[in-house]
Formats: structure tokens, C-alpha cells, sequence
């Protein structure tokens, strides 16, 4: 990607305003927790064209998924054997003349999927913020600014073909977009799993691996029906929580982690726990009157800091009482998975493996 003088000049001093009126709007959004981040490598386009749907998708396994259109899902993905390789995200079509070989990642599900992909690419990345399963990807990239504020000179000067984003960079898109071509990755809790599959297949399709996610896809279903018939043939009723630094916030049906119950079909021990972001507050007196089976618990303290882990946070008699505690079945989930790498295809397999395992 050759710029002349000119051209750079106007591109730099475009970025230079912008960058100036969002810093405000950016600080104010770095509230939530650190990132995790993977890389990948580039390949020959696949001869493989990216469905945007189909009978086999993921969404078939779910007990209960509902029937909302989200962006993300209602995409579509072109992925020709030859010649340009489009896809649409939730803010329109990203577009490539070529697979991909130099990646700005910044989501950290998208960089876990690139990893899984085995795609050979240059990356930049947000060094600081890689969760440790990928901790490989702290060296030989490069920084690419913070998870909140991209060090947008930096993107600039790695002249990469494709840029990958989340909703903690949502404000950078428009000054993103003027550097590369950039993609938007949203997988709404609504419609996780036609989310999970379609965000899947456009990060492939812009790297020419659309055959090899594919593969992976169909073994996460296979995976997850297998899991969904043991849920479902079990009385057990399971409660999710995340602690964070002795807090506790309870999480259902419809919620960033309500895959759980409408994805694998684990019975809900409450099914009216409030729809929301950061979950609805909990107390020792809540989950012993609920009195799960089984307590699928997150433990944010790991990935995010603090003093009081999960173990430390539980050690109650309270919840010592409750029938997930007298089974041995209080399991405590990969947080960097669930929480900072939600969406990418290796993440997924641990999700999945983790929750199937309550009922081995």
C-alpha cells in the first residue's frame, strides 16, 4: 500500500481533527476491563464461498433462541473463488481485493478466532490487553494503542488491508475506516449464535479461510447438540454468576451468557433474572433461596484485578447450603474465554467443553 506525500499528509491531518473531538467521548467509555487478543496468518483464498446461513447453522442447536434479527446476524458473506471478497457487518460492506495480510485487531474474540485459523498475517494489536492463552501475540506485533484509544499514527504507518473492531472502539470507526477498510464486530446476546457463526465466516471470507472456519463451526454444533442432549436429559437447574472483587451479579436467559441456557439448553434455576449488560445484583440470601444444582460462576476479579477472587467471594454458608455446593458442582468458568474473548472460535470449544463437563 504505497501513499504518495500528498496523500499522507491529508490522511494524517483528517485523523489528527478527529481524534481530537472523540477524546473526550473515549475516555468516558473505559469502564468495562482488559481485552485478550490472538493472532493468525494469511492464506490462498479458499475456493469455499462463505454462506451467510444455512439448515446446518449453529443456530439449529439452540433450546429456545429467539427469533431477533441482529446486525450482525442478518448479514451476508461473498467470498468468490477469485476476485474481490466482500462482506457486511452492522455499518455496511467491508470489501477486499485480496485476502488480508496485514491485521489491526483490537476485538479480542476476532484475534482468538485469526489463531485459530492458523491465518499467517502481520498483526497489530493492543499489546497490553492480550489474555494470557494468547500471551504469544505480546511480541513479534505490533502496538496498536490501548483497548479503549487506538494509536491511530501507529495503525497509519503499518499500512494494514483490514482493521477489526468491537464496541470499545466503536468511536474510532469513522477515523479507522479512513486508514483500511474496517470490520465491526458485534455478537448481540439476542441472537448470539447466529451472531458467533456470521461474525465467524466474515473474518474468514477477508482472510481466505472460509473453508477451515467452516469446519470449525460444524464441530462446535456437533459439540454443542451433544451437550444439549445431556442438559436436557437432566433435572439439573443451573444459576450463572460473575463476581468481580466481591460482588456478585446473577445472569439468565438473554444475557451476554445465556448461552448457557438457550444455546446448550441447561435448565434456568431462575428464569426472570433482569436482562442486562452487567447482570442483575445478587446477595447470599438470592442464591440460597434459589438453591441452583449447579452454579456456573465467572470470576472477573482474574481478569480484571482486584482482591477478592470468586473462591474467596463464595466461602459463605450460605452458599456452602445450597444443593451445587453439597454436589461439588459450584464450576468455575474460564473468565478470559467467557469474559475477554467471547466469540472467537478457540473461546467457543472452551465454552462449550466447560459447560458440558456439569454433566459428565
Amino acid at each position: 500500500m504505497k501513499r504518495t506525500l500528498s496523500q499522507a499528509l491529508a490522511v494524517l491531518a483528517a485523523l489528527a481533527l478527529s481524534a481530537c473531538s472523540s477524546a473526550a467521548t473515549t475516555a468516558t467509555t473505559a469502564a468495562t476491563t482488559a481485552a485478550g487478543t490472538t493472532a493468525g496468518t494469511t492464506a490462498s483464498p479458499s475456493s469455499t464461498a462463505a454462506p451467510s446461513g444455512s439448515d446446518s447453522s449453529l443456530a439449529g442447536t439452540s433450546a429456545g433462541q429467539t427469533e431477533t434479527e441482529s446486525a450482525a446476524a442478518s448479514t451476508e458473506t461473498t467470498a468468490p473463488a477469485s476476485g474481490p471478497i466482500t462482506v457486511t457487518d452492522s455499518k455496511g460492506e467491508v470489501s477486499l481485493d485480496q485476502p488480508a495480510q496485514r491485521v489491526v485487531v483490537f476485538d479480542m474474540g476476532a484475534l482468538d478466532t485469526i489463531d485459530a485459523l492458523g491465518a499467517e498475517v502481520e498483526l497489530a494489536v493492543p499489546q497490553s490487553n492480550i489474555p494470557s492463552y494468547l500471551s504469544q501475540y505480546e511480541t513479534d506485533t505490533v502496538n496498536a494503542g490501548g483497548l479503549f484509544e487506538p494509536d491511530l499514527e501507529t495503525i497509519y504507518d503499518f499500512e494494514p488491508d483490514l482493521i477489526i473492531i468491537g464496541g470499545r472502539q466503536a468511536d474510532f470507526y469513522d477515523q479507522l475506516k479512513e486508514i483500511a477498510p474496517t470490520l465491526y464486530v458485534l455478537i448481540d446476546a439476542a441472537d448470539y449464535l447466529n451472531d458467533f457463526e456470521q461474525t465467524n465466516l466474515n473474518i474468514a471470507a477477508l482472510l481466505g479461510k472460509t473453508a477451515e472456519a467452516r469446519a470449525q463451526l460444524d464441530q462446535i454444533e456437533a459439540d454443542m447438540a451433544e451437550v444439549s442432549a445431556l442438559a436436557e436429559a437432566s433435572s439439573d437447574r443451573a444459576l450463572i454468576i460473575l463476581t468481580s472483587d466481591g460482588q456478585i451479579s446473577a445472569y439468565g436467559l438473554g444475557s451476554r451468557f445465556g448461552l448457557i441456557h438457550e444455546g446448550l439448553g441447561v435448565k434456568a434455576a431462575d428464569e426472570n433474572v433482569e436482562e442486562s449488560t452487567h447482570g442483575e445484583e445478587a446477595s447470599y440470601e438470592y442464591i440460597a433461596e434459589v438453591n441452583p444444582d449447579i452454579l456456573f460462576v465467572i470470576d472477573r476479579t482474574q481478569v480484571a484485578g482486584g482482591s477478592t477472587d470468586a473462591a474467596a467471594t463464595l466461602d459463605n454458608d450460605l452458599i456452602k447450603g445450597t444443593n451445587a455446593a453439597q454436589n461439588d458442582q459450584i464450576i468455575y468458568l474460564d473468565p478470559e474465554s467467557w469474559y475477554l474473548a467471547s466469540g472467537g472460535l478457540n473461546a467457543m470449544k472452551v465454552m462449550v467443553s466447560e459447560v458440558g463437563a456439569a454433566f459428565e
